[in-house]
């Protein structure tokens, strides 16, 4: 199987397609989007979580991992959902969320009730003696990281919403739970498994507090060595039994040589991971919870130091700018208002011919942007509503935290897929559980009429299938030092062929120059998102437009 030749599409089922007017996505609105779904050409759909859950954190606190929640429909559905998609080609990859559960499921509700065997799936912990919580830990989400265990006077941890108990990993019938769940769903034809924050399942057993600096605290239960051991046992005894399995790791604050040892193939672990460094080049002092251009330099390095690692290393990469947790990257990284096709383009571009596995978010190849929002109650995640009250908690104003929360919010990119123009963008004939905005200019229909930004698309997902310099090429970064285009070489080791690519991140017109090896060659432009294919000659130099990506293929 080569990675390297695969698209995959992220589906955010409550905000695909709603087919029965409750104002939520569900299973059977994706099957009645397969006609789209097919025009995308891509090999797989990554499905973020439609298991039971009361929702507290959009799913990812499951109650049941082997039900489908009603509100999304039934195993029927899911059922036909996959047969429909393996016959055009489009394997099934599900969110397997192991760090945590919910505190409704059954597991932490026997364990309220007093069953030893299921209080050992959690980190349970007695107060200190001076009455302090077990650790000093801050959750994810704000606030201690640990909550009241029922009426005892013990505490749980929950390195997330206090409804998301932390499993017990170092305990085997938690690793035996994960394993027969991934079995349960590889016995109805899912072929891939993207595995939420994994890489905090390491967790020690005896837990101490942190000194009070969050990266140090985060290095006490991130990427310890145990996980390694997990990853493999999973692999082991589930999906490494088949061969055209496609797993990714959520890694959160992981590091290049971590993520070369994830994903290395003698290792038997994972196919790829997703790392996050490049998408928080927009943090002030690496606070998410800020408003401040991005740091082009700061993005181009980490790019370029990803992907030459992980390269060296025979890791493999999950490329992607957007997904559920990220606000879009077009507002972040490009110009929504004056150049919102070129620079959409750009970015797809920038990360499509680079190494390794792109996934594109649902709506992304639309050109969708952050919605326009006028009130915090416009918003519904717990993270970014907790985090308005913490900001005005500290002194911030309302405007001024209600700004930072429109650049940030995971909300930002959950509003519902636009399909048309109407007032709920034909996504629901009911009342959408979140408010789309924009829909009257960017919407399925007016893109596949007379749009540019899907075609690109799929020019890209073509040469992605067809070229090896693209799928299998190596990386080398050029134009480092140049502080408005990102460039890049791929080249193959048993060919003179290679590919130079150029990415102009900004809305003028930069000189790039040529590297002297490929002045005065003819070369063919296999993309270019202001013109065809073509061939030409390079010179020392090449003027860039606004925005604009421009890949030479050298023979």
């Amino acid at each position: 199987m080569n990675l390297g030749k695969k698209v995959i599409y992220q589906i955010y089922p409550k905000s695909f397609y709603d087919s029965n007017g409750d104002g939520i996505g569900d299973l059977r609105g994706i099957i009645k989007k397969i006609p789209y779904i097919a025009k995308l050409n891509i090999d797989m759909i990554w499905f973020n979580p439609f298991f039971v859950s009361p929702q507290h954190d959009n799913g990812y606190d499951i109650a049941n991992y082997r039900e489908i929640d009603p509100r999304f429909g039934t195993m029927a559905d899911f059922e036909e959902l996959v047969a429909k998609l393996k016959k055009i080609n489009v394997d099934v990859m599900l969110d397997m969320v192991f760090n945590h559960c919910s505190t409704d499921h059954e597991w932490f509700q026997k364990a309220l009730a007093g069953d030893e065997k299921y209080m050992k799936y959690f980190y349970i912990r007695p107060a200190k003696p001076n009455g302090d919580l077990p650790t000093n830990w801050e959750s994810k989400f704000g606030g201690p990281a640990w909550a009241k265990f029922g009426d005892t006077d013990l505490y749980y941890l929950h390195l997330f919403d206090p409804s998301q108990a932390d499993l017990d990993w170092h305990n085997p019938d938690v690793r035996q739970e994960a394993v027969d769940i991934i079995n349960f769903w590889r016995a109805k034809g899912v072929k891939g498994f993207r595995f939420d924050v994994l890489n905090v399942t390491g967790k020690d057993e005896v837990l101490v507090d942190s000194d009070g600096n969050i990266d140090h605290e985060k290095a006490l239960y991130t990427d310890t060595p145990v996980v390694k051991d997990y990853i493999k046992q999973l692999n082991r005894e589930s999906f490494g039994q088949d061969p055209d399995a496609v797993t990714v790791g959520e890694m959160s604050s992981t590091t290049i040589e971590k993520s070369i040892e994830y994903t290395k193939p003698d290792d038997h672990e994972l196919s790829m991971v997703f790392a996050f460094h490049h998408l928080k080049v927009d943090y002030e002092n690496g606070e998410k919870w800020s408003k401040v251009p991005f740091d082009f330099m700061k993005l181009k390095r980490i790019l370029n130091e990803w992907q030459a690692g992980v390269d060296r290393g025979n890791g493999w990469q999950a490329l992607f700018w957007n997904n559920h947790d990220q606000p879009w990257a077009l507002n972040r990284f490009g110009d929504p208002v004056n150049y919102r096709e070129k620079s959409a383009e750009m970015l797809a571009t920038a990360i499509h011919l680079l190494r390794g596995t792109p996934y594109i978010y649902m709506g992304e190849e639309l050109g969708m942007i952050d919605p326009h929002y006028y009130s915090i109650h416009n918003y519904v995640d717990v993270e970014a509503l907790n985090a308005y009250q913490e900001m005005m908690d500290n002194g911030m104003s309302a405007h001024d935290a209600f700004e930072i929360v429109k650049t940030k919010a995971r909300d930002n990119s959950r509003v519902p897929m636009h399909w048309d123009d109407s007032q709920n963008a034909g996504f629901t004939t009911g009342k959408p559980w979140l408010k789309p905005t924009d829909q009257d200019r960017i919407n399925v229909q007016a893109e596949l009429d007379h749009g540019e930004i899907f075609n690109y698309y799929q020019q890209l997902i073509k040469l992605r299938k067809t070229e090896d310099l693209i799928s299998d090429g190596h990386f080398k970064a050029e134009l480092e030092d140049h502080p408005q285009v990102f460039a890049y070489r791929r080249y193959l080791d048993d060919s003179d062929e290679q590919l130079f690519v150029l990415n102009n991140f900004y809305g003028y017109e930069p000189w790039a120059d040529i590297p002297a090896d490929l002045q005065n060659k003819e070369v063919e432009v296999l993309i270019d998102n202001y013109g065809e294919p073509r061939k030409m000659q390079l010179k020392d130099a090449i003027r860039l437009q606004p925005y604009q990506s421009i890949a030479f293929k050298i023979k």
